[in-house]
């Protein structure tokens, strides 16, 4: 399959995911549009690595997929990042009974 149609995948992906951030009030909700933005990055790692790799017939497999190795740790990082978001937002339920980030002035306190 060509890359522009992972390319306008991962667009439509991160284009969602801005969408949501924007409009959406819940805490959670955000949470997983900034891992759903995210996403759409490490795909298009992984399809620009995947092209170089197939073009790049010159350098070794080590340097052909960088790309690939980068994204494996973007996605162990997105798991570090959700699990410490959701322990904040667990926090911040506790303390407010809400995930609405609207009362996130009541964590001055």
């Amino acid at each position: 399959m060509l890359t522009h149609f992972y390319v306008v995948l991962a667009f439509l992906l991160f284009s969602i995911g801005v969408m949501g951030v924007l409009t959406r009030r819940n805490a959670l909700v955000l949470l997983l549009c900034i891992e759903l933005m995210m996403s759409a990055g490490i795909l298009l790692l992984v399809v620009f690595s995947k092209m170089h790799l197939t073009h790049a017939n010159s350098f070794s497999g080590a340097q052909a997929s960088q790309g690939q190795i980068f994204a494996l740790f973007a996605i162990m990082a997105a798991a570090v990042i959700g699990i410490t978001g959701i322990a904040v937002i667990f926090a911040f339920f506790r303390k407010t009974r809400s995930v609405d980030i609207n009362f996130l002035n009541r964590l001055k306190n």
